[in-house]
């Protein structure tokens, strides 16, 4: 039996693109299985291992019943556990969900939404068990994954970004879009780790990092609804691959309170 480390890499709802990025980063990836025991990962083996497992990677929101009760187990079964990306951290695009009606959305996607048995709302694994280290993007960037994994190896924190996205369109030499074209831009309030890609190409940030440390949603807001933002967009562009993480879920259910208060 192998003394290495033992992986576990875990999907519940999600779109597999966080896996896909650990399995993109190829010679990388060759150095990561060096140095430890793949012991669980679907989507590049078939081969099990059962736990426990000395790191845990987790994709995907919990969306079911099983989901809950799986996840509960995994934790048992793992001494450090990470989720990636941001289904994983903050549920994801499908915690539109938690907005909405949930039943109408089975109805009006499933021919026969009586065999579809599904939770009313898309949330973090951290709702549902503690969780050592939360590695955000939709999806990942690899390389920070790969920074994570064999920080945890070696016994250090992992360094990963907690500024925006607006330093490094300012490395960058990117011009900025909200004041040069009155883009509606989360850069000042994203957490960098794209290294700026939709700004670069003249495109708003939509957020994808998830909050940046610390971010002043209230200002940025209000800049947004002065230059003429209908508070229903803005209240939309919040509710992203990111809306229900603390701080932009609290800032766009603010604004929509405040809509329906003057209406």
């Amino acid at each position: 039996m192998s003394s290495k480390p033992t992986l576990g890499v875990f999907k519940f709802a999600s779109c597999d693109g966080c896996q896909l990025s650990l399995l993109a980063a190829e010679d990388h990836l060759l150095g990561v299985a060096a140095e430890v025991e793949i012991a669980y990962f679907l989507e590049a083996t078939s081969h099990i291992q059962p736990g426990p497992y000395d790191i845990a990677l987790i994709e995907g929101s919990i969306i079911t019943s099983h989901d809950a009760e799986r996840i509960q187990q995994i934790r048992r079964d793992s001494k450090f556990l990470i989720t990636i990306g941001a289904c994983a951290t903050s549920g994801g695009i499908q915690a539109l969900r938690n907005w909405a009606d949930c039943n109408e959305f089975v109805r009006s996607v499933y021919a026969t939404p009586d065999y579809i048995s599904t939770l009313a709302t898309s949330t973090a694994i951290a709702d549902h068990v503690q969780v050592d280290f939360e590695l955000r993007g939709c999806p990942i960037n690899q390389y920070q994954l790969i920074e994570v994994i064999q920080s945890v190896l070696a016994g250090r924190r992992p360094r990963t970004p907690v500024h925006s996205v607006c330093l490094d369109c300012k490395r960058r030499g990117t011009v900025c879009v909200m004041v040069a074209q009155g883009t509606t831009c989360l850069g000042p309030v994203t957490q960098a780790g794209c290294g700026a890609i939709c700004p670069t190409y003249n495109r708003g940030c939509y957020g994808c990092y998830g909050p940046a440390a610390q971010p002043n949603l209230v200002s940025l807001t209000g800049q947004f609804e002065s230059s003429g933002v209908p508070r229903e967009q803005v209240v939309d562009s919040l509710r992203n691959f990111n809306g229900y993480a603390p701080e932009f879920r609290a800032e766009s259910e603010r604004l929509e309170a405040s809509r329906e208060s003057t209406t």
